[in-house]
C-alpha cells in the first residue's frame, strides 16, 4: 500500500482509539463525499464555460426535451409552489385544456431538488434549471464516494476522484443533463446500494425503506434500474464479502433488503400509483424494436469526447477505466472478490445488448429515444470495480501493465466508429499518459517510503487527468448536441412581452386567453393563459385524439398538442383572447428573441355550455370540419369537393368566407391564387400538421390552390373548408346565450351556474380524461360523460348548477398502499429496538 494510503489508514485507527474519535473518523469519512462534490461543480462548470453554453456563456443550453418539456415545466412548477397558478397539484389548466398534473408531478417534478426553483425570480428559470442539474450531479458524486468508502477502506482522495468519475460520466454528459428527471436515479444507485449494505449487515431498518421511498418519488423510472443495479451489487457482496460467509446470513441479509425495497415502494406508491395509471391512459407511441448497437461502438462509447444516442454512453475516464481493467489481474484483491466483480461487470454489460435483458431493464418496454437509459449502472459498476482495485494502494506492475494492454485494445477496436470525434483520440491519449506517470508516481513511492512528496504529486496528475478529460468530454457533448439535434431559444424578452401580455388579458375562467406561439413549446407553461400546448410522456390518449379530430397539430407522435388559431376551435373551447407573435430578428442559439406581441379579444362561448336534446344538422363526414361542426352544434363550413388537377386544387365557395386547408399528413406548401405560399410539416406519425387558412375567397367565388409538396402529396377526402363567418358569429350568440350564466373554478373544480330549465347535455370545454366526475344539482357525483371527446353532464331541466371536479385516478389506492407500507415501517422499527434492547 502507498504510503498516502497507509496514512489515512493510521489515521482512522487512531482517532477511534482517542476521545471524540469517532466524530473525527465520521468527519474524515466525508472528506471524500465533499471533495467529489467540490471537484464535480467545477468541472462541470469549466465544461459549460468551455462550450460557451448559458450560464456561462450565451448559447442555449435548450436542446431537444431540455428546452420543450422540462424548462417550462420547471417554471410552472415555481409558479404553482408560490401560488400563482389558476390550478393546483391535482390539475394543471394551462395545458392541453386541462390536465392531470399528479402525474405530471411524479414524472417530472418530485425530485427534492427541484423545490429549488423557488429561490429564482421568474425570469431567471434558466438558470434555476442548471442549479438543479448541477446539484443533481454533485449529490451522485458525493453519494458514490460515500458508497465506496462503505464499500471497503482506502485513500480518500481516490474516493472522490472516482465519485467525480461516475458523477461526469458519458451517460451523465450526454443523456442525464439534458433529462435533468434521469439525474435522480444517477444520485439513487449508490444511495440504494448503501441501502443494500445496511440490510446486509442488519443496520438501519427504518432509515433504508425512507431512502428507497425517497429515490422512487423523486423518478422513479431511473429508481427502477437503479433497484436492479443496487441489487446486482447486493448479490456480489453476499456472495464476497467475509461477513456474510454463511448461507444463512446471505438470506438473512437478501431478506432484509427485499423488505427495505417493498416497504419503501410501498410508501412511494401515492405517486407512483397515479403515474403508472396515467401512462395507460397515455396517447401510445409507436411500439420500438430493440436492435444492438454495434460492438465497434459500444466500445467507442468507453472513450472521452463521443455523443450518440444509438449506442451506450460508458465514458468514465481513461484513468478510472484503467483502474477497473486492472481488476482481473491484481492478485492484491481475494479471488472471489475478482471473480464476482469482474462477472458482474461483464454480465451487465452484454445484458444492455440482449433484448430480454434489455426489456426487463426498461420494465418491459422498449423505449422510443434514447435505448441505453440504464447505462449508468453500468458505469457505476465499472467504478465499484475501480475502487477494490486501487483501495489497497496502486496496482501491481503486472496488473497494471495486463490493464494497459486490454485499454489500448479496447481503443484500437473502436478507431472505426462513427462515434469517434476529432477529440477522441488525443484527449484520450494525454490522460492515459498522465494517469501512466502517476502509476510510476505512485510506484516509486512504494520503493522509497521517504519520498512523501510522490503520493501527492501522483494524485495530482490523476486528478488532472481525469477532470481535463472529463471537461473536454462535456465541452465536445454540448457543441455536437447542439449541432446534431433540435434546439429552442433561450428565455428572453419574446417570452417576457408574451407573459405581461397574457397577464394584462387574463379573464379565466370567464373565457380562456391563448398565448399563441412561443418559441420553445409549451408556451402556456411559460408564459401563462389556458391555451392547447402541452408535451407530456402522460398527454391522455383522449386529449390528443380530441384534438387532433378537431384539426389541431401535434409533434412527438402525439404526445405533443400545439395551438390552432382557428375561429371556430376558440368558440369550441371559449377562448376569448388570443396571442399573436412576429419575431423581429432572426432566432439564433446564442441570443435571447426578440417579437412583437399582439392581441385579439372576441366574444366567446363560457366555459361551460348546453347542447339541446338531439343534434342538429351538420355536415355529415370525418374531416375536421365535420367534427368542428358536429361539436359546435352547428353549420359553419361550407364543404366543396375539390377537383384536383396535377399540383392544383379547384372548388367554388360563398365570397368573402375564409378559405381554410386540412392536411394533417402533408409536407409543402399551399397556396390561395392570389396570396402567400402558407407552409405545412406533416410527417407521420411523429408530426401532424395543423389546420392553417390560406386567405378570402374572392368575389367570382372560385377557389384554386397551388400546391407545392415535398414528395407525394397525402390528402383527406375533404381538405377545404370554407368558414362562413356571420353562420359563427351566430353560434357563438346561441352558445352564449343559452350557457352558464357564471362560471367558478377553483384548483380542479369547475362550478356553473345554467340557465333555469336547461336540459340536454351540460358541456365543459376541457377534454374528458380519466379522473372527472360530475355532478348536475344536488346530485351525487360520478364520472363524466363525454360529449365529441369533451367532459359533458346529462340535464333534466331541473337542476340549475353544475360541478365537476378532478381527482387523479389511483390516488386512493396508491394512499392505500402507502398507508399500509407506513404500519409495515413503524412495526420494523418497534421490532428492531426491541430486538437491540434485549
Amino acid at each position: 500500500m502507498p504510503p498516502a494510503a497507509e496514512a489515512v489508514c493510521a489515521e482512522d485507527e487512531t482517532v477511534r482509539d482517542e476521545p471524540g474519535g469517532e466524530e473525527r473518523r465520521r468527519f474524515a469519512v466525508l472528506r471524500a463525499p465533499a471533495a467529489a462534490a467540490l471537484l464535480t461543480a467545477v468541472l462541470l462548470c469549466l465544461a459549460t464555460r468551455l462550450s460557451r453554453t448559458y450560464p456561462f456563456g450565451p448559447v442555449t443550453r435548450n436542446v431537444v426535451d431540455l428546452g420543450q418539456q422540462y424548462l417550462p415545466y420547471h417554471a410552472y412548477w415555481r409558479a404553482l409552489l408560490l401560488g400563482e397558478t389558476h390550478g393546483d397539484a391535482f390539475l394543471n389548466w394551462n395545458s392541453g385544456f386541462g390536465a392531470n398534473f399528479l402525474g405530471d408531478i411524479g414524472t417530472y417534478l418530485s425530485s427534492p431538488f427541484d423545490l429549488l426553483v423557488v429561490f429564482f425570480p421568474a425570469d431567471r428559470v434558466e438558470l434555476a434549471l442548471y442549479v438543479v442539474t448541477a446539484a443533481k450531479i454533485t449529490a451522485a458524486a458525493a453519494a458514490m464516494a460515500l458508497l465506496l468508502l462503505r464499500l471497503r477502506p482506502g485513500p480518500w482522495p481516490v474516493a472522490a476522484l472516482l465519485g467525480t468519475a461516475y458523477a461526469l460520466s458519458g451517460w451523465t454528459l450526454n443523456y442525464g443533463a439534458t433529462v435533468p428527471m434521469w439525474l435522480d436515479g444517477l444520485v439513487a444507485f449508490p444511495l440504494l446500494c448503501l441501502v443494500g449494505e445496511w440490510a446486509r449487515t442488519g443496520r438501519r431498518p427504518v432509515l433504508g425503506p425512507l431512502v428507497v421511498a425517497l429515490a422512487w418519488i423523486a423518478n422513479f423510472y431511473t429508481a427502477y434500474m437503479a433497484t436492479l443495479g443496487a441489487a446486482v451489487v447486493l448479490a456480489v457482496r453476499l456472495l464476497t464479502a467475509e461477513e456474510t460467509a454463511g448461507a444463512r446470513q446471505r438470506l438473512a441479509g437478501a431478506l432484509r433488503a427485499a423488505r427495505s425495497v417493498l416497504i419503501g415502494i410501498g410508501l412511494a406508491a401515492p405517486l407512483v400509483v397515479v403515474v403508472f395509471l396515467a401512462t395507460k391512459v397515455a396517447d401510445p407511441t409507436p411500439e420500438t424494436t430493440f436492435a444492438p448497437a454495434p460492438w465497434t461502438d459500444v466500445l467507442a462509447r468507453f472513450l472521452p469526447a463521443t455523443a450518440s444516442v444509438a449506442s451506450p454512453a460508458l465514458f468514465i475516464g481513461t484513468p478510472a477505466l484503467a483502474l477497473a481493467l486492472t481488476l482481473p489481474f491484481n492478485r492484491a484483491v481475494a479471488p472471489r472478490v475478482r471473480a464476482g466483480w469482474t462477472a458482474a461487470i461483464l454480465l451487465v454489460t452484454l445484458s444492455l445488448q440482449w433484448e430480454p435483458t434489455h426489456l426487463l431493464w426498461h420494465a418491459g418496454a422498449s423505449p422510443n429515444g434514447i435505448p441505453y437509459r440504464q447505462t449508468f449502472v453500468l458505469c457505476g459498476l465499472l467504478l465499484i470495480g475501480a475502487w477494490f482495485s486501487a483501495a489497497r494502494g496502486v496496482p501491481r506492475p503486472a496488473a497494471l501493465l495486463a490493464g494497459t494492454a486490454l485499454l489500448g485494445a479496447l481503443a484500437w477496436a473502436a478507431r472505426g466508429s462513427v462515434d469517434i470525434d476529432r477529440w477522441t483520440f488525443p484527449a484520450f491519449g494525454a490522460a492515459a499518459l498522465l494517469a501512466l506517470v502517476a502509476a510510476l508516481l505512485a510506484l516509486g513511492a512504494r520503493r522509497k517510503s521517504t519520498a512523501r512528496v510522490l503520493p501527492v504529486l501522483a494524485v495530482v496528475l490523476l486528478v488532472a487527468a481525469q477532470a481535463g478529460e472529463a471537461a473536454v468530454t462535456g465541452k465536445r457533448i454540448e457543441e455536437q448536441q447542439r449541432a446534431k439535434v433540435s434546439w429552442s431559444p433561450r428565455v428572453g424578452p419574446w417570452h417576457a412581452t408574451a407573459a405581461a401580455e397574457v397577464a394584462r388579458a387574463d379573464a379565466w375562467p370567464r373565457h380562456r386567453t391563448d398565448p399563441g406561439e412561443v418559441p420553445g413549446g409549451n408556451d402556456v407553461l411559460l408564459v401563462g393563459g389556458q391555451g392547447a400546448d402541452y408535451y407530456s410522456s402522460l398527454t391522455a390518449d383522449v386529449t390528443s385524439r380530441t384534438l387532433a379530430s378537431l384539426g389541431f397539430g401535434h409533434y412527438a407522435k402525439g404526445r405533443h398538442p400545439v395551438t390552432l388559431d382557428n375561429p371556430v376551435a376558440d368558440a369550441l373551447f371559449s377562448i376569448g383572447t388570443r396571442l399573436r407573435s412576429k419575431p423581429t430578428e432572426p432566432v439564433r442559439q446564442d441570443a435571447a428573441p426578440r417579437a412583437t406581441v399582439t392581441v385579439t379579444t372576441t366574444p366567446a362561448p363560457p366555459l361551460v355550455t348546453v347542447r339541446p336534446p338531439g343534434r342538429p344538422a351538420t355536415h355529415p363526414g370525418d374531416s375536421a370540419f365535420a367534427r368542428q361542426e358536429r361539436l359546435l352544434g352547428a353549420d359553419v363550413y361550407e364543404l366543396p369537393a375539390p377537383r384536383r388537377t396535377g399540383r392544383t386544387l379547384t372548388a367554388g365557395c360563398p365570397a368573402g368566407s375564409q378559405v381554410w386547408f386540412w392536411a394533417p399528413e402533408y409536407k409543402g406548401t399551399a397556396a390561395l391564387a392570389g396570396e402567400r405560399p402558407v407552409s405545412f410539416d406533416g410527417k407521420p406519425p411523429s408530426v401532424r400538421a395543423p389546420m392553417q387558412a390560406l386567405g378570402t375567397v374572392p368575389d367570382s367565388g372560385a377557389v384554386r390552390i397551388d400546391l407545392g409538396p415535398e414528395g407525394k402529396a397525402r390528402l383527406p377526402r375533404e381538405p377545404v373548408g370554407c368558414l362562413v363567418r356571420a353562420r359563427l358569429d351566430s353560434a357563438v350568440r346561441q352558445l352564449t346565450a343559452t350557457g352558464a350564466t357564471r362560471v367558478r373554478a377553483t384548483g380542479h373544480t369547475v362550478t356553473a351556474e345554467l340557465p333555469p330549465g336547461s336540459e340536454g347535455v351540460a358541456v365543459l370545454a376541457a377534454p374528458r380524461i380519466s379522473g372527472w366526475r360530475c355532478a348536475a344539482g344536488e346530485a351525487d357525483a360520478r364520472p363524466a360523460h363525454a360529449y365529441q371527446g369533451l367532459v359533458a353532464v346529462p340535464l333534466d331541466g331541473r337542476a340549475s348548477t353544475v360541478t365537476c371536479s378532478f381527482r387523479p385516478p389511483g390516488i386512493r389506492l396508491g394512499g392505500a398502499v402507502g398507508a399500509a407500507a407506513l404500519l409495515a415501517l413503524a412495526a420494523t422499527g418497534f421490532l428492531h429496538r426491541r430486538g437491540a434492547r434485549r
